[in-house]
């Protein structure tokens, strides 16, 4: 077996080829990120087999998020702690292990532990995948070698509902986590021949766990994703219960910050890489890409089930061009990294998300999946081109050293952006569509004519089925009163989705305060030191 070639303390190659080795972290990333979103469209048939109600379901969604999003944080101290990649392979072991366990769960309460294990399991998977391809690549291949990651993490939102969609109809829903038993075998088994332990990923002897930054970090993240989960169902700010969730999420989240940046020797997360401005502003920029990532990837099958009656194999299969726009997208920027500026990919992803947006913004009830294909195909296009040079371009200022901990921040980050953005949407869509109901429920009135007109052809057409006028006359108003729901509800979705395109085209100016990658070179920044 050769040895690990190690040029400085900075500069580390692995004695495999690098592409080799991302083959495993790649899957264990896109399981991870596939298992975000699986679970959507089963939710109706979980609740059927526990015999629950529906909002008492979503809690499956809730446990891995929660899980996953204590773990991210705590990634670089676990690996300082036990070895990263002992770690890793444990995280994959986990996660598999857990997986199974979901499918086999009798009950709500024993899919939320199984659930929230996963979700130990996995939320340690995409910061440490990302780190070590980033420190296993040379600064000069970073940029493919995040193309290919920013293309799993893009992919795997969106394949989840086609996935989950299809198990779902055609055996059942325990076999979306089942699935998961031999692709995590696999992926245990290849990374335990394929990982190095490289300088930046060795056991640190005494490094103690900073137990008051754990304890305010605990209780941010749970308290926050319960008020972020519940709150729309439950009124928001109407209720005492979420306002006293929302006080303690507030209070931990300040504690957490301030006893980070004040504990200078044994911080759970090491805040001090936020003062580079690359990282800092990339990092907001991939929080707003993954709130319009997964947001979108929520709402838009839910809307075609809701006004248009699509299965849950169909409302998934929508999302399918946005897949082949990711596809076109991660081709043409593997050809283009480290011959176009990063910054200038990003704007253009910017943009096209944008448009897809304003094109998903003018939609109606009368469209079939072909008048969806290309606003999801710009969706898909934009997030790929800006996901992919972000990523690299956020990272290229800092040492490899730094990558752990830093990938463990800007998961954090991310992961908490995607879940206030699926929130936001939920309530966008509900109070959206009361105002516009509100708005339009004016005019069916006797003195509009156009109403008048409209429920005397209703009725006239329904007569035959009814035994007098008056009744048939009362079956056309509410036939009226349907359509007018419909169209505030479709109306809620599409100013929701003009939305994200207004904050896709308010992030490109962000762009204009980080140095490209060629100005970072000349000033000698970008160097293996």
């Amino acid at each position: 077996m050769p040895e690990e070639k190690v040029v400085t303390a900075e500069v580390w190659i692995p004695s495999k080829n690098p592409w080799l080795i991302s083959a495993p972290l790649m899957l264990a990333m896109f399981m991870f990120v596939l298992d975000e979103t699986i679970s959507n469209v089963a939710l109706p048939y979980m609740a059927g087999t526990f015999s629950v109600a529906h909002n008492e379901s979503t809690w499956v969604l809730t446990s891995y998020l929660i899980a996953s999003g204590l773990i991210i944080p705590s990634v670089d101290f676990l690996c300082k702690k036990f070895g990263r990649n002992n770690y890793y392979l444990f995280s994959v072991a986990l996660f598999t292990i857990a997986s199974v366990m979901c499918g086999l769960s009798q009950s709500l309460g024993q899919m939320i532990i199984s659930r929230f294990l996963q979700g130990i399991g996995g939320g340690a998977l995409l910061p440490l995948s990302q780190s070590i391809m980033l420190e296993c690549f040379p600064k000069e291949d970073r940029g493919r070698a995040m193309a290919l990651f920013g293309f799993g993490i893009v992919m795997g939102p969106i394949l989840g509902p086609v996935v989950g969609g299809w198990i779902t109809d055609n055996w059942s829903w325990p076999f979306i986590y089942f699935i998961n038993l031999p692709f995590g075998i696999l992926c245990f088994f290849i990374s335990q021949m394929l990982l190095e332990e490289s300088p930046f990923g060795k056991k640190v002897d005494g490094i103690k766990l900073d137990t008051w930054g754990f304890t305010f970090l605990v209780f941010w993240i749970v308290t926050l994703q319960i008020v972020l989960d519940k709150g729309n169902d439950a009124d928001w700010f109407g209720s005492t219960w979420i306002c006293w969730m929302t006080t303690v999420s507030v209070i931990s989240c300040i504690a957490f910050f301030i006893s980070q940046v004040r504990n200078k020797e044994n911080p759970l997360v090491d805040l001090s890489i936020m003062r580079d401005k690359n990282f800092f502003f990339g990092t907001v920029i991939q929080i707003v890409l993954m709130a319009v990532l997964l947001a979108s990837a929520a709402i838009l099958p839910s809307m075609l089930q809701r006004l248009m009656g699509y299965t849950s194999f169909l409302s998934g299969l929508s999302m399918m061009p946005r897949g082949a726009g990711c596809l076109t997208g991660i081709i043409i920027t593997a050809i283009l990294a480290n011959k176009v500026s990063e910054r200038a990919m990003v704007m253009f992803g910017l943009f096209a998300i944008g448009c897809g947006g304003l094109l998903f913004g003018q939609l109606n009830l009368q469209i079939a999946l072909v008048d969806i294909a290309l606003p999801n195909y710009l969706f898909g296009v934009g997030l790929t081109f800006a996901m992919v040079p972000i990523i690299n371009l956020s990272m290229i200022t800092l040492k490899n050293s730094q990558l752990t901990n830093a990938a463990g921040v800007q998961n954090m980050l991310k992961n908490i952006g995607g879940a206030v953005g699926t929130s936001l949407v939920t309530t966008f869509i509900s109070r959206f569509s009361q105002k516009h109901q509100m708005m339009m429920v004016g005019y069916l009135r006797d003195t509009n004519q156009a109403f008048v007109d409209r429920v005397s052809a209703y009725a006239h057409s329904l007569l035959p089925n009814f035994v007098d006028p008056a009744t048939a006359n009362q079956a056309a108003q509410g036939l009226l009163y349907k359509q007018l729901q419909l169209q505030s509800t479709l109306w809620a979705y599409m100013d929701t989705f003009r939305i994200f395109a207004a904050a896709a085209f308010i992030t490109i100016p962000l762009l204009l305060l980080m140095k490209s990658v060629r100005s970072l070179e000349a000033e000698g920044l970008v160097k293996d030191e």
